[in-house]
């Protein structure tokens, strides 16, 4: 049974459109389970790309989120992104007991007055962007703004805090070797400034997010000023992160592959499928996330992970699974409805996924019925991609109608 191999060096750099990292396409046909070395950090870890052992991975609590925090962990950021305080990186029960209460404002009940909030805002925000005129830039009007707005409102951050928490988000997730100090200065600055927003919260209870958390209870369990500010701290992250990038990437997709947008505008309510299949489909990041630690010697797919070994999964690579989803790089739209990993998966599946999905579907569903001839106003090859953090998306999306 193998123990050891030599790493393989993974940049996980590839940022080219929405085409899947051929790096990653390679080490998943090699074999199940690879040994790699990352940017940053001064250990190599094993690579599990498979979706049974991503499953087993992200569910077996032998394998330690807990445990990365004072190691220099293999990563692809110069500073890394979490801190210890975050559920992110706690095991259970510590982060089944964060997650129980702060699901409790992700709940229908809560989500759909949001949904409401979200429909508002996007005609709003599309009803400026007719007024603009074509041809205009579908993320400055559509995709920056929405989620920032939208987490921000949730969250009570003033108007003029915004712009500020937007670059943070970006400087934390810059994978640039000269970005460490930043990246740094960013994670303290938002640390200082969401422990201000609890104290006033505490002080002045609102109908914002960190009001409904501080409120939430467990019986005589509930959430401390530390997890309350951190827990904000993530969902700002993630609320800028995820929706922002993925409305910017089906747009694109939708615009690229017209017979897409075309089944959309003929059947508009097949739009959570359509939508849940390009989620899957979708590179949404590049390389891996947070890696976990091996807490005993475990056997995974032919291979001995040893006590204290650190191991990467790619979330990435099992939504391409092809003996979980035949034909994974064919976007099938009549594909059964089978759960990916996009949102993660176990104990460390994106709390807020509900409220992303219903953005998505609401941010979608009305460009698609209110702009029947959107079209690329620049060739396809022009779309300016980022290539700085770790996220896959167009930089601008220019479109005309």
């Amino acid at each position: 049974m193998p123990e050891t191999g030599e790493a393989t060096t993974c940049p996980f750099d590839f940022s080219d459109g929405l085409e899947f990292d051929p790096s990653l396409a390679e080490l998943m046909a090699r074999e199940t389970i690879t040994r790699i070395r990352l940017p940053y950090g001064d250990a190599h870890a094993w690579l599990v790309t498979g979706f049974d052992g991503v499953r087993k991975v992200t569910t077996d609590h032998r394998f330690s989120r807990a445990e990365i925090m004072g190691r220099d962990y293999p990563r692809l950021t110069p500073e890394p992104i979490v801190s210890p305080e975050s559920i992110n990186v706690m095991d259970p029960p510590r982060s089944s007991r964060l997650r129980r209460l702060a699901s409790q404002a992700f709940t229908p009940r809560h989500v759909d007055p949001m949904r409401t909030a979200v429909v508002r805002l996007v005609d709003t925000l599309l009803d400026e962007m007719v007024a603009a005129g074509p041809p205009a830039d579908l993320v400055h009007h559509l995709s920056d703004r929405l989620p920032q707005h939208t987490i921000c409102e949730l969250l009570g951050i003033p108007r003029a805090d915004r712009p500020r928490m937007q670059e943070y988000a970006h400087q934390m997730l810059s994978t640039g070797p000269d970005s460490r100090q930043a990246a740094a200065t960013a994670k303290a600055e938002l640390r200082g400034y969401f422990g201000g927003l609890v104290d006033e919260r505490r002080r002045a209870p609102g109908d914002d997010l960190i009001s409904a958390l501080a409120a939430a209870k467990d019986g005589d369990d509930a959430l401390d000023d530390q997890e309350l500010a951190v827990m904000a701290l993530t969902l700002m992250l993630s609320g800028h992160d995820t929706a922002t990038c993925q409305i910017s990437n089906i747009s694109y997709l939708l615009l690229t592959r017209p017979e897409l947008m075309e089944r959309l505008r003929n059947r508009p309510e097949t739009l959570s499928a359509v939508l849940d299949e390009l989620l899957r489909f979708i590179p949404f990041r590049k390389g891996v996330g947070i890696p976990r630690v091996a807490l005993e010697d475990v056997e995974l797919g032919g291979v001995r992970i040893r006590t204290g070994d650190f191991v990467h999964v790619s979330y990435l690579t099992a939504n391409r699974d092809p003996e979980r989803f035949p034909d994974p790089d064919t976007i099938d739209p009549d594909r059964p409805g089978l759960p990916h990993m996009t949102f993660g998966w176990g104990g460390h599946r994106c709390i807020a996924a509900p409220l992303a999905i219903a953005e998505l579907e609401v941010a979608i569903g009305r460009l698609v019925e209110r702009f029947p001839g959107l079209r690329l106003a620049v060739p396809a090859e022009e779309v300016r991609w980022d290539t700085e953090t770790i996220r896959r998306f167009p930089i601008e999306l220019p479109v005309a109608w």
